[in-house]
């Protein structure tokens, strides 16, 4: 019996060998490597990840075996900031932009996130899950196990728990693990224009007790902007959310610095996300905290901005980087991860480590779930992907194909 495995019971093992792993474990240097390799599974967990040749003989012997012919193996990935349930699209003013309109001339012409409240809340339960499918599906095709989905665009009670609901629906339809992320503290609706704090009391904390009482939230967002919340307003909300035990994120630093990341971090926050305009004390809190730093390259891209979130200021702290696609119907209506990582290299010059890091441990920990899922560890969930690729940096260097083999989640082949 080596070290890579533990002890042997009578349920079927499943058994995926001849195969090159990247195993993401951090106790094996760099994406942790393991040629020759081979995967054992029983019940949906990793029982075994290592050298071939240290398989024990009873797996070996017990095991419906796949052949991997060579090919690469990772975690399955993992996108940790999306807003993929709403109510129609954007298309319109993207169109208008282009053909000159500026933000004042989409608002008079009923655009902006204003529209995507109105279409949100305009539809039932039913035609949301309908129209995220589609969304879901292209980012499940692409090997991913996991995703983050973020309420936003109710902005009334009924409306955010309504898209949440639809959240927790589409785990049952697809074969994928979804995490929640309530974001009532989006927007102010117009409603209650330039009365935030009354949103905030009438909408914002009730809904959360609401929701946290239906057991529709698995964590607690904002966004901490000039166009929306405040730090001392965030404050109260992050308040409630520890007093009813959810770990809390936020939206910080995408147009300006109003330290909303040093307010994450003390709040011990799973992440802070977007991060255009840190600055070195923020990097420097989210290091020593641990709050992931989850950089989003999409909305860089659609929005065309020219500020580079500070990569290096990153580095040098000590934080911990992740990925995502924030894909939403308006500033980053995005729905590849692979995609993602190759505009995270592009564009913020991560390294193919930093980026294939970032879409798997890094991402898990963005989510609280490192413990379940994000590398191919013992005693993990089975989320892995197998791949027709020579080398893990094709993953990033590629724009727009899908090298995806096979995709197993809890130990299931599903693609």
């Amino acid at each position: 019996m080596t070290s890579n495995s533990i002890p042997h019971n009578h349920s079927k093992i499943s058994l995926w060998r001849n195969a090159h792993i990247a195993t993401l474990a951090p106790s094996i240097y760099g994406l942790g490597i393991i040629e020759r390799g081979a995967i054992a599974v029983r019940d949906g967990r990793i029982i075994f990840a290592g050298l071939e040749a240290e398989l024990p003989r009873e797996y070996a012997s017990h095991a419906d075996s796949f052949d991997c012919e060579g090919r690469w193996i990772t975690p399955a990935l993992i996108d940790c900031h999306t807003h993929l349930v709403f109510g129609g699209n954007r298309a319109m003013e993207f169109e208008m932009r282009l053909n000159g309109a500026n933000y004042e001339d989409i608002a008079k012409a009923g655009g902006g996130i204003v529209s995507s409240v109105r279409d949100t809340r305009a539809l039932s339960e039913d035609e949301l899950v309908a129209q995220a499918l589609p969304r879901l599906d292209a980012l499940v095709a692409e090997g991913i196990s996991t995703i983050e989905i973020k309420s936003g665009y109710g902005l009334n009670i009924e409306t955010e728990l309504k898209m949440l609901r639809v959240a927790r629906k589409l785990a049952t339809l697809r074969p994928v693990r979804i995490v929640t992320s309530y974001l009532a503290a989006h927007a102010t609706p117009v409603e209650y224009k330039g009365r935030n704090a009354d949103y905030i009391a009438d909408v914002v904390l009730p809904g959360l007790e609401r929701g946290h009482a239906e057991g529709l939230i698995d964590a607690v967002d904002g966004f901490c902007e000039g166009i929306a919340f405040s730090v001392e307003e965030m404050r109260s909300v992050f308040d409630k959310a520890k007093s009813l035990g959810l770990p809390v994120k936020l939206h910080a630093e995408q147009l300006s610095n109003l330290e909303g990341s040093k307010l994450a971090a003390s709040y011990g926050a799973l992440s802070a996300d977007h991060l255009e305009y840190l600055n070195e004390a923020g990097a420097e809190a989210l290091g020593k905290t641990g709050t992931v730093a989850v950089l989003l390259p999409g909305a860089f891209y659609a929005l065309r901005e020219t500020q580079l979130p500070p990569v290096q200021a990153l580095r040098d702290a000590g934080a911990d980087i992740a990925l995502a696609t924030d894909c939403n119907p308006g500033t980053s209506p995005l729905t590849s991860l692979l995609l993602t990582m190759n505009m995270g290299a592009t564009l913020f010059r991560l390294t193919v480590e930093e980026c294939l890091t970032a879409t798997t441990r890094n991402a898990a920990k963005a989510l609280g779930l490192l413990s379940e899922t994000g590398t191919l560890e013992i005693g993990k969930s089975a989320d892995f992907t197998i791949w027709n690729i020579e080398r893990p940096a094709e993953l990033v260097y590629r724009i727009g194909f899908n090298p995806l083999h096979a995709r197993i989640f809890k130990g299931r082949i599903t693609s």
